[in-house]
């Protein structure tokens, strides 16, 4: 019989620590110093990857299965930008998803193609070669416009829109390894339509539970659970969700990103942003160590003169599509020079694609380790490219170093965005002595306000942990007055959510946004232009003779017919629309 000794000794040996820790070292060694140079968190992350793995110090001999687990990572990124999607935002961007989306996988395919046959590799396998490379890296491009505060901008939406359409793409192109595959014309018509009925039927689950169990689910947690079993319902639903989709042949990331959206108009929204964000932080940070670990310097050298011509080639000629189509789809020059350097690597998803055309005797496995190291250097490039974009372009001055970050002042108001709106709204109210906390993530709006005598803190007012440290919670008063719609709206969801006995203030950007903010519980909005229309208007009817009196009257018929319609747009019959005659009425 074992004695405690021993299975104290069996447990311990079961449990080995030191992996954990030598990952987590290398996170916040490599990342804070990559980031202090100016070479960003996702280099920081590969290079670390890289020197604790196989041809590094050699702390770790399996890479493949770290990207595997992280990959979770990814899936749990994808659900929180889910519930940043409302179903209403989501329809109006089918445009760019299945216009955008399709034009620019589509084309990329069709010229990725020629790098593996002017290399002399037979057709089939170029396909999936260049396939591969064509579906971006979501993890990488994700990080990025998170990083500079662009998922909500409508270039952002347009680089999110083409990473969906390529999630979806993933079904039809593991049908097609299947179909060219020696003897995959023997497939019969009716797999390949059992195979799309699974694929919808999957979805079609996932859409009746998120429509009808999970918001009562969390309801009833909320009520009768603790704070940690909500945050297991959180990573229940966003991993469920993934393997679900996954069981029915499509990507997971799609299945979590569903959940998201299914979940964006659910109260607990807010809640559930909050309790995975930091597992979702960690894993695609494991994501890219594994990355770093995976990239195997013995094929490099083995295959360097294929391996140079194939990453230049494939990432030159996928920038070129991408700034084609982008300019076609009326976007500037530096937008689409933008998207085109930022989605210009290979994704996560290549190394499944290229597995399964390995597995059915499409690829051998001598070119399934090169086209990895192909798109593992290409995700490596892609930071340092932007980097050198960022040089070229002078956009030094935006360094955020010797900016103060925010700090709570007790009984303060709280002014989120100092913009042109914002600078007139302070102005009163510091001549009457209150203590305003000024909230910027402009850098050079902040040194421009501080050359003028004014104290502006550094943060995104959009984030609640910037909203906490400002000291919402005490604050006598919010007013939102930054010039991007559709964060506006989120700071004030969060805010009546989160802190509803606060008043809040809000700048609204035209009509539509009013009424968002208006069903969003704001306590006062005022389209910008509003009063300055009206202040103009009555400049022109007293230019034209018209009686001071007799203008009065017209521009409070106006703005009562204003709001008249305004009160019609808003759906929600129990609205007091009493409490907006301040701002729009008189």
């Amino acid at each position: 019989m074992a004695s405690p000794t021993d299975a104290a000794h069996a447990a311990h040996a079961a449990f080995d620590p030191l992996p954990i820790v030598i990952l987590l070292a290398a996170a916040i060694i490599a990342v804070p110093l990559f980031r202090r140079i100016g070479l960003g968190s996702v280099l920081g992350y590969l290079a670390a990857g890289l020197a604790i793995g196989p041809f590094g110090l050699g702390f770790f001999s399996d890479a493949q299965s770290i990207i595997h687990v992280a990959e979770l990572g990814v899936v749990l990124f994808l659900f929180v930008i889910g519930l940043e999607m409302q179903p209403s935002r989501l329809w109006a961007m089918r445009g760019e998803i299945f216009g955008l989306g399709a034009l620019q996988v589509g084309l990329a395919i069709a010229v990725l193609i020629w790098v593996g046959v002017a290399q002399g590799f037979p057709i089939e396998a170029s396909f999936i070669a260049g396939t591969g490379f064509v579906l971006t890296s979501t993890a990488i491009v994700m990080q990025v416009l998170a990083e500079r505060g662009e998922l909500s901008h409508p270039r952002g939406r347009k680089m999110v829109a083409v990473l969906l359409f390529e999630d979806l793409a993933i079904v039809p192109l593991l049908a097609l390894v299947a179909f060219l595959a020696p003897g995959g014309a023997e497939v019969t018509l009716a797999d390949r339509l059992w195979s799309v009925l699974i694929g919808l039927g999957a979805i079609l689950a996932l859409v009746v539970a998120g429509r009808w169990l999970l918001d009562p689910m969390f309801r009833l947690l909320a009520r009768f659970g603790a704070r940690e079993v909500m945050t297991a319902a959180a990573l229940f639903v966003a991993l469920g969700s993934a393997v679900l989709m996954a069981s029915g042949g499509l990507s997971m990331a799609m299945g979590a990103f569903l959940a998201g959206v299914l979940l964006s108009e659910s109260s607990f929204r807010h809640q559930l942003e909050a309790d995975i964000e930091p597992f979702r932080g960690l894993l695609l940070g494991l994501f890219f160590l594994g990355v770093g670990m995976a990239l195997d310097l013995t094929i490099i050298a083995a295959n360097w003169s294929v391996i140079l011509i194939s990453v230049p080639a494939y990432m030159i000629l996928k920038m070129l599509v991408i700034y084609a189509v982008a300019r076609l789809f009326k976007a500037d020059h530096a937008e689409s020079l933008d998207r085109a350097l930022l989605m210009a690597q290979g994704g996560e998803f290549a190394f499944v694609l290229y597995a399964s055309a390995t597995s059915f005797g499409i690829l051998t496995p001598e070119w399934n380790a090169n086209l990895t190291a192909i798109i593992i250097l290409s995700m490596v490039l892609t930071p340092l490219i932007l980097i050198v974009k960022g040089r070229f372009e002078r956009e030094g001055s935006l360094s955020t170093e010797d900016l103060e970050g925010v700090e709570a002042r007790a009984g303060s108001i709280l002014l989120i965005g100092f913009g042109r709106m914002g600078q007139i709204i302070s102005q009163p109210l510091l001549r009457r002595g209150y203590k305003l906390t000024i909230i910027e993530k402009n850098a050079d709006q902040i040194r421009r306000a501080r050359d003028y005598g004014f104290h502006v803190y550094f943060g995104d007012g959009s984030r609640p942990d910037i909203l906490h440290a400002a000291g919402v919670h005490e604050a006598r008063l919010v007013i939102a007055a930054g010039d991007d719609a559709a964060e506006t709206t989120r700071i004030v969801t969060h805010l009546k959510h989160e802190h509803p006995l606060v008043p809040v203030l809000a700048r609204a950007i035209d009509r539509p946004h009013a009424v968002e903010l208006m069903r969003a519980g704001a306590d006062f909005q005022l389209r910008e232009t509003l009063d300055s229309g009206y202040a103009i208007a009555g400049a022109a009817l007293s230019a034209l003779g018209e009686a001071p009196g007799e203008i009065e009257n017209l521009l409070l018929e106006t703005r009562r017919a204003d709001l008249e319609r305004l009160e019609q747009e808003f759906l929600d019959a129990d609205l007091q629309i009493d409490k907006y005659l301040i701002g729009n009425s008189k």
